[in-house]
């Protein structure tokens, strides 16, 4: 009927797959600690929701140029497929994400900044 789940560790956790979708947790850890490289999905867009604490999404546009968000709390940041973007959080902050369930190393390009 329900499936509750939480996540309190460091990192990113997938804790929902339905259908094409799945829900994770991203969490502090030294990947999300600082601003050193950019990814994008080839195939999908991704949501970020910050929950609590605080956290920085950058954004790289079509020239090169970065653009930073102060991410706000409970507001949807949904990041366009082939988008190259990052995510830095503080310690003790979640960031609810919501991407397609195939989002993996196969369709999903990185590049240090």
């Amino acid at each position: 009927m329900v499936e509750i789940k939480s996540y309190n560790g460091s990192d990113f956790k997938v804790l929902c797959e339905h259908g094409e979708w799945k829900i994770g947790f991203l969490r502090y850890s030294e990947r999300f600690s600082r601003f050193k490289v950019l990814e994008c999905h080839t195939e999908t867009d991704e949501a970020f929701v910050l929950l609590t604490g605080r956290a920085k999404l950058y954004l790289c546009d079509e020239t090169d140029e970065i653009h930073t968000y102060k991410m706000k709390k409970r507001t949807v940041y949904n990041v366009k497929k082939s988008v190259w973007h990052h995510i830095t959080v503080s310690r003790g902050a979640t960031v609810l994400v919501v991407e397609n369930r195939n989002t993996c190393k196969d369709n999903t390009e990185r590049k240090m900044v």
